[in-house]
């Protein structure tokens, strides 16, 4: 009988252990995704150097620097964390030679991947450019954007219970969707103002891109999102200059969303500055829990021009948020070069925005 009942309580504590190794696998998980549904406002793609390119978040962005624009940007988010978000994203914007320089296009594409989810997305804008001074240094930009979008889930990736779960694709399976968005950008050499829309068809489409075999994939839900930026630079000295900027992100349903950021800009070679990331709750909004977590992520940054036409950054992101103990940071690195016309002879003229 003694025997028996060891047997038995070695059985019991075995069994515990294995649950509770599943319990914190399945804690972390859920803690992951908790941090994914409610955070609704931070369901598109943010990148902490979109300062130094904001045409990932405004197509009337597109000629600001007056010559044509290629930069990268790659971003690994929460480090150590299974299945944690990789994005990495690519764009290119000229102007149409003209007296004036009145036209711009711009092409971009992006894949960001999230556990079994992944998305891969391509868009070419148009921006058309209004001066309102002489030199054309003054400008009110209207731009717009077409795109298409691919959302897939890999149903290899999971690890289910019950063979043939139809809520589980067998193999991944993707959707393509159109997309648009539009903006306004507005600039001077002193300070700049822009807001745009993006996703404009994501409520018309959400009960194409995010069903398979009757089984809605919540977590993939986006919305239609409005974004309003604002900045300045202005000199300490002649050697060094200041630029504070700030933007909100908006999608009406989560908590509003805003990146303060701050950067000194050291002989118009290196900057270096830093954004904090929150969640506000700028009106009432019924739907939202009361205790959500407003404390999100602070970024250093820093900026190099290795040559007049080089740009190489890299920004570290730690959380404030309860997701600290899980992960160890986001790594972000990126890169932008002006490619001048090759019969161009002429000094470069400063872009701080």
């Amino acid at each position: 009988m003694d025997t028996e009942i060891k047997l038995t309580m070695k059985r019991v504590m075995m069994e515990k252990n294995t649950i509770m190794k599943s319990c914190k696998r399945t804690g972390l998980l859920l803690l992951m995704l908790v941090a994914v549904f409610s955070s609704r406002a931070q369901q598109d793609v943010q990148f902490s150097q979109y300062v130094f390119n904001p045409l990932f978040i405004n197509p009337a962005y597109s000629g600001y620097r007056g010559d044509t624009y290629i930069s990268g940007i790659y971003r690994q988010q929460w480090v150590g964390m299974p299945g944690a978000p990789k994005t990495a994203a690519a764009s290119v914007d000229w102007l149409v030679p003209g007296r004036e320089e009145r036209m711009a296009f711009s092409a971009k594409v992006m894949s960001d991947k999230l556990g079994p989810q992944s998305t891969l997305y391509a868009s070419g804008g148009y921006a058309y450019r209004i001066p309102l001074d002489d030199l054309g240094s003054k400008r009110l930009c209207i731009g717009f954007g077409v795109g298409i979008t691919q959302y897939s889930i890999d149903g290899t990736a999971f690890k289910y219970v019950d063979n043939n779960d139809a809520a589980v694709p067998v193999t991944k399976t993707s959707k393509l969707v159109p997309d648009a968005n539009v903006g306004v950008y507005y600039y001077t050499p002193k300070w700049y103002f822009g807001v745009a829309a993006n996703d404009l068809l994501a409520t018309s489409t959400a009960d194409i891109k995010y069903s398979w075999s009757s089984q809605t994939f919540k977590s993939m839900e986006r919305s239609a999102h409005l974004y309003l930026t604002s900045g300045f630079v202005v000199p300490l000295s002649p050697v060094v200059k200041l630029k504070p900027s700030i933007l909100w992100k908006e999608d009406f349903k989560g908590p509003s969303n805003v990146d303060i950021n701050a950067f000194l800009l050291l002989h118009d070679i290196l900057w270096l500055g830093g954004s904090y990331r929150t969640g506000l709750r700028i009106w009432n909004q019924a739907d939202l829990q009361s205790n959500l977590e407003n404390k999100d992520a602070f970024a250093a940054i820093v900026e190099v021009y290795a040559t007049p036409t080089l740009r190489i950054g890299y920004a570290y992101d730690f959380s404030v948020s309860k997701m600290n103990p899980y992960q160890s940071g986001t790594h972000e690195i990126s890169f932008g070069m002006r490619v001048l016309a090759k019969k161009a002879k002429r000094a470069l003229s400063p872009r701080y925005f």
